[in-house]
């Protein structure tokens, strides 16, 4: 596949690579907008990384270090990347929960991820379970001047929202998306009252549809252990992956006329009106139909 030539796709940040996986002595060769690339650290630790052409010749591109993940962009961002201040937070611990491939659109793992109505279907007897099925009324918004789509207001009956959780409880969330290929949760915290624990995705599209998900977890849980805990989370992504692998079209259809909607799903209508509002075409139904 031949690298994309959507610009809106070209000037965003990606992760593409766990920091602490990425030594002098082990590069990362992968994909990102279907454009090979080389993800490494010079001499001094400092991660570089470099598109690489069908020639084996290398050009540097930007890179950035955080969040716990290497970045980088194939184009020119009017933007920096995004401010999660949480990470400065102290009592708060980083888990790394590793990478997952995906064959599918990234904008279909992005649309899952804020999709509540799947939770007792999909993930039975963890996130939800029936009869509480029914999503409850929140609010979507578009915060400017960061251009940022936020649900807020969310809550939904969970038996064991989170790992450090001793029974069912109706979990508070919101969520964040500051650019089509990242997505945050803010979620009711068990441990400390009025906190929010964050659960989130940095989506690296290799392809138009496949993906590499990496996956992270942002919490205040001082007893559970980091292999519980990542298996934790990845017992629900895989869940989450065996759906949208099946789902048809792999691209994300845009097209208002492609849209029926209830009030469950108004965070997946916003997000699909705002990726159309920025002229996105990487990751939907249309490049799709297009390259065909």
């Amino acid at each position: 596949m031949t690298p994309t030539a959507d610009r809106v796709a070209l000037d965003d940040w990606y992760a593409v690579g766990v920091s602490r996986e990425i030594t002098r002595s082990a590069p990362r060769r992968t994909r990102l907008l279907g454009q090979d690339i080389l993800v490494e650290r010079d001499s001094a630790g400092t991660p570089c990384v470099f598109a690489v052409d069908a020639d084996g010749r290398r050009r540097a591109q930007r890179a950035k270090e955080l969040y716990g993940h290497v970045w980088t962009t194939l184009g020119a961002p009017s933007r920096p990347l995004f401010s999660m201040p949480e990470f400065d937070e102290p009592g708060r611990r980083l888990v790394l929960c590793g990478t997952a491939t995906v064959r599918t659109s990234p904008l279909r793992i992005v649309e899952n991820f804020l999709d509540m109505s799947h939770f007792p279907y999909v993930h039975t007897g963890v996130l939800g379970e029936e009869p509480e099925t029914a999503v409850a009324d929140y609010k979507v918004e578009i915060r400017q001047p960061e251009n940022e789509l936020w649900a807020t207001e969310c809550a939904f009956y969970q038996p064991q929202a989170a790992m450090s959780a001793t029974g069912g409880q109706i979990s508070r969330y919101e969520y964040r998306v500051p650019s089509p290929c990242v997505t945050v949760l803010y979620k009711t915290c068990p441990a400390v009252e009025g906190a929010w624990d964050l659960v989130g995705i940095f989506v690296q599209p290799r392809d138009e549809a496949v993906c590499d998900v990496h996956i992270f977890m942002l919490l205040f849980d001082d007893i559970s252990s980091t292999e519980s805990l990542i298996h934790f989370q990845q017992m629900i992504f895989l869940q989450d992956r065996s759906i949208l692998e099946n789902q048809q079209p792999p691209g994300l259809p845009l097209d208002p006329a492609s849209e029926t909607a209830v009030r469950a799903d108004r965070s997946s209508m916003a997000y699909r009106r705002w990726l159309r509002e920025q002229g996105l075409t990487f990751g939907t139904a249309r490049a799709a139909a297009d390259a065909a």
